[in-house]
């Protein structure tokens, strides 16, 4: 049942994107989720126990605060903070470690995101999605490796999702295809930043740009995902 919930959105990806489709799929989840948690969802008590809870990476609340209404989330924070400030000081004069609590809350604080939490729930099925629409859809295979790339992250937790993959014929044939299409791309990435350099000897400054000018911009996006460019 799980499966066919992704499939749309999934196949959507795989059909319109201009880029990583995985990139595009997390895009998706983390505007959904940063607009349920500043809107709707934020005075729910279910979810307010849970955002006291875990709180949120440093850059989801910055783009909470961006893409947010302010009001919403400052809400958010007061009852994070109410929840959090007896948890994160030392504990009373006679205790045998008053150091230990503290630290356990706070590293906890520091690891923990909800909406990163909820993103990777549903990444993490997309990705197993993916995986069963290549060994069953002939048509999903010829998208996917007609994909522009794959990024570096997303690259590695595909192959590492696809040993979940039934036969064994189907997952070396995703393995060999994910492979054709980044090794096609980092070739010509390659190319391009290798041109845009070159553009600075004066020797070559005459030569056409080509796709070269945002090549380095490019080649980042390949190299650590777009997870965490939102903001820029």
């Amino acid at each position: 049942m799980r499966e066919k919930i992704y499939t749309i959105p999934v196949n959507e990806a795989f059909e319109n994107s201009e880029g990583c489709p995985l990139c595009d799929l997390y895009k998706k989840l983390e505007d959904t989720e940063i607009d349920l948690i500043t809107g709707a969802s934020m005075m729910e008590p279910d979810i307010r126990i849970k955002t006291n809870e875990l709180g949120f990476c440093r850059n989801h609340f910055d783009i909470m605060l961006t893409f947010g209404k302010r009001l919403p989330v400052a809400l958010t924070i007061q009852s994070h903070l109410d929840s959090i400030r007896k948890d994160i000081l030392p504990g009373g004069l006679f205790s045998k470690d008053d150091a230990s609590k503290p630290v356990k809350r706070i590293e906890k604080l520091c690891n923990d995101c909800y909406v990163c939490q909820r993103i990777e729930r549903h990444f993490s099925a997309m990705l197993e999605t993916a995986c069963i629409l290549f060994e069953r859809e002939s048509e999903f295979r010829n998208r996917f490796s007609s994909q522009k790339y794959f990024c570096l992250p997303h690259y590695s937790r595909l192959l590492t999702v696809s040993r979940n993959i039934n036969s064994k014929k189907y997952h070396s044939l995703l393995v060999k295809s994910a492979g054709e299409v980044v090794e096609r791309y980092i070739n010509s990435l390659y190319d391009d930043v290798s041109l845009f350099c070159k553009k600075f000897d004066y020797n070559s400054k005459d030569l056409p740009w080509g796709n070269a000018k945002d090549s380095p911009e490019r080649a980042i996006d390949f190299l650590k995902s777009v997870e965490k460019s939102r903001l820029t």
